[in-house]
């Protein structure tokens, strides 16, 4: 599932292409178009150009010299850039035709998709019920907003009106470096804890967009997690499972007590 640091990744995709001019727009599967139309979402872009593109959390935010589009990935939703002619994937979805080539928003199951706002006052209404971008929040907003939570850990660390951009991968593997057990009450952590969170935070996310995705790497415990009887990078122990809410938590009871 693109979390954070993928996002950031199809963001530099596009901002390679910004003053680009849309030449057209071609709706191959209209079920991932979300409030707008095929006609209408071509109408709106065709001719204007791509301008600075932003990120916030999971959200990739696109002006177009007036209406902004606005990209969720969902589960398996990407952007990419083809050259003009290249042959389509069977989930490119819809086709920005520009100059020299074209951005692909490609996405197998459809879950989330792409919208349109009419502007950038529309598109901060859109987006007006999330949190912080992850990457930008301090150590004192983080344990303000923990502290106003009644449940686990994992689940205010994954809510995306407390924190934009974590998700299942990134809060498990932020838990385990701050060595906290994610099932743990998110109100209760000390001074010590919120430091050490937050610490392991900024550091997982910096990795992270360096490599544009959420690196499974053998000392990560993302790169455990998958492995049958998978064991903890750090200090060897079996690692716990947990399902929950739909997702799956990992972690070590020997390195996150608790």
């Amino acid at each position: 599932m693109p979390e954070l640091p993928d996002v950031e990744g199809f963001r530099r995709v596009l901002a390679e292409h910004a003053g680009d001019r849309i030449r057209s727009v071609e709706v191959h599967d209209a079920g991932v178009l979300r409030g707008v139309s095929g006609q209408r979402l071509g109408r709106a872009l065709r001719g204007h150009r791509f301008e600075e593109p932003r990120r916030w959390g999971k959200w990739l935010v696109a002006p177009a010299e007036g209406p902004v589009l606005i990209f969720h990935f969902g589960m398996t939703g990407s952007l990419s850039w083809h050259p003009a002619g290249e042959p389509e994937h069977r989930h490119d979805r819809v086709v920005w035709r520009l100059d020299g080539g074209e951005l692909r928003f490609r996405d197998m199951r459809k879950l989330q998709g792409v919208r349109l706002a009419r502007d950038e006052r529309d598109a901060e209404r859109l987006l007006a019920g999330l949190g912080p971008d992850a990457l930008e929040v301090s150590r004192d907003d983080l344990a303000g907003l923990l502290a106003e939570r009644r449940g686990r850990l994992k689940t205010a660390l994954t809510d995306q009106s407390v924190i934009a951009g974590l998700g299942n991968l990134l809060a498990d593997e932020i838990c385990w470096r701050a060595r906290i057990a994610p099932l743990r009450p998110a109100r209760d952590l000390g001074e010590g804890e919120v430091r050490a969170l937050h610490r392991a935070m900024r550091d997982v996310l910096r990795s992270s967009v360096k490599a544009e995705r959420v690196p499974p790497r053998r000392t990560w415990l993302t790169g455990a997690r998958d492995v049958p009887e998978g064991a903890c990078p750090r200090c060897g122990t079996p690692l716990s499972r947990r399902r929950s809410s739909g997702r799956t938590t990992v972690w070590c009871r020997t390195c996150q007590p608790g």
